[in-house]
């Protein structure tokens, strides 16, 4: 049994900044990739920020520079740091563990968490 939870999601205003982390039960969590996705209301989930077991990062252009994702592998917790947040970052956010092979970031294959949601003010 796989399980992932995600916490730190909650409201704040434009401009502010949350700390997502996600904690893994799974014994291999350093051999695994880690990535973030969201889905905001009626869109397809799409992809936000990934780090490879290698620590190599990867960030969708429209998260570049704002959001840093990160991993603890002695915690087997995942973050995802979000600063300057805006309107349209509103949605739930996924944490994600696959194979350490995987990168096709456009997929949605390994495991998932039950999302925690992140609503951006005005």
């Amino acid at each position: 049994q796989v399980q992932l939870e995600e916490s730190g999601g909650g409201l704040v205003q434009a401009g502010g900044s949350l700390r997502l982390s996600c904690s893994a039960s799974i014994s291999i969590f350093s051999s695994n990739n880690m990535a973030w996705y969201r889905q905001a209301h009626g869109i397809q989930r799409e992809f936000v920020a990934a780090i490879s077991r290698g620590n190599i990062t990867y960030y969708a252009d429209s998260t570049k520079g704002r959001f840093t994702i990160s991993r603890d592998n002695a915690k087997n917790t995942v973050y995802l740091q979000m600063n300057t947040l805006k309107l349209e970052d509103t949605a739930v956010y996924y944490c994600n563990s696959r194979d350490g092979g995987d990168i096709s970031w456009g997929t949605y294959r390994g495991y998932w968490g039950q999302g925690t949601q992140v609503t951006v003010s005005s």
